[in-house]
């Protein structure tokens, strides 16, 4: 009996070497088919589909060309096809998102785009503001939300709409000056994004005619900047120059008065009244305008306000002061 179960035992085959019935090993699971299952990975989803929710609630296609999609079958990932972070086809061009500021680029003849990309959503919101004819000419390319997410900061709110351009083209100084007739605004080292954004969309608002600012202190015109100017970039040229005090002597003997926002100052939003062409100075938060800068404008005001409050967020400052000068200048 011992030596029939030791022959039973040693006949036995390790779990590791047992074969299926078609004689190969049954390691990897037949798939429903009875086929064995591929080792491959799962093939990922098509770029292009529709945005979420659109297929499911049965929304029905608009009217207008549907933006090119992008397809693994041709080779090209979204890495691959629009880059992924800075490099040498990057530099120097800019990521603009967010849907308001995308139509005003689209209607600025002067943007040159290198890559347009829009969810389905997205495009359809933006032929039905008119822009069919661009969504064509720079040949739109549907995306996922994944592709945005690449590209973009964390928490980016681009709204599905998100373009690579090449930066604006700066005009300078002295032709405006000869061929503009509105007010001016001057930054004197204003570095947040945000707060140079809103003050863009309080210029255009306000008819401004060009922003100043010092060339080597302003972030670059996109990213939060321009969704925070909600297109204004497009509307309102910005002119950096070196030297902000010198400007103002450049404005003054233009017969500009250059009024500086100062904390403390004696001067009030009346002196717009005055008439004549104004240039208004904004100064950093916190520091304010600079001595040389201060001592450089041909007058400095004040914002009344509550005692309790010491002070203003510069962009509302701002958007204060353009309003005084604009009522007051109709």
């Amino acid at each position: 009996m011992a030596s029939e179960n030791t022959r039973k035992r040693n006949s036995r085959t390790p779990k590791s070497k047992r074969s299926g019935r078609d004689g190969k090993p049954s390691g990897a699971k037949a798939s429903k088919a009875g086929k064995p299952s591929s080792n491959k990975p799962a093939r990922p989803a098509k770029r292009g589909r529709a945005a979420p929710g659109d297929q499911a609630h049965g929304k029905p296609n608009r009217k207008g060309p549907a933006p090119a999609r992008s397809s693994q079958s041709s080779g090209q990932s979204s890495g691959q096809q629009y880059g992924s972070g800075p490099t040498e086809d990057l530099k120097g061009k800019l990521w603009i998102y967010g849907r308001h500021a995308l139509v005003a680029a689209l209607k600025n003849p002067n943007r040159t785009f290198h890559q347009l990309i829009v969810t389905r959503s997205a495009a359809e919101w933006l032929v039905d503001q008119g822009l069919e004819e661009p969504l064509v000419k720079h040949r739109a390319i549907e995306a996922l939300p994944e592709d945005f997410a690449a590209r973009l900061p964390e928490n980016s709110v681009h709204q599905g709409a998100l373009a690579l351009c090449e930066p604006l083209p700066e005009p300078e100084l002295e032709s405006v000056i000869e061929t503009q007739s509105g007010p001016l605004l001057v930054l004197d080292q204003i570095t947040d994004p945000q707060n140079i954004g809103n003050l863009f969309r309080s210029a255009a608002a306000f008819g401004v005619c060009a922003i100043i600012s010092q060339d080597r202190r302003t972030p670059p015109l996109s990213g939060v900047l321009a969704k925070a100017a909600a297109g204004a970039v497009d509307i309102v040229p910005h002119i950096p120059v070196v030297n902000i005090a010198r400007t103002l002597t450049t404005l003054r003997e233009a017969n500009i008065m250059t009024v500086g926002l100062a904390g403390g100052a004696n001067g009030s939003l009346d002196v717009f009244q005055s008439g004549g062409r104004f240039a208004i100075v904004l100064g950093a938060e916190g520091k304010g305008l600079r001595p040389l800068v201060a001592k450089g404008c041909d007058q400095l005001v004040t914002i009344p306000m509550m005692p309790d409050m010491e002070s203003l967020n510069v962009a509302t400052a701002g958007a204060i002061a353009l309003h005084a000068a604009f009522t007051n200048q109709e």
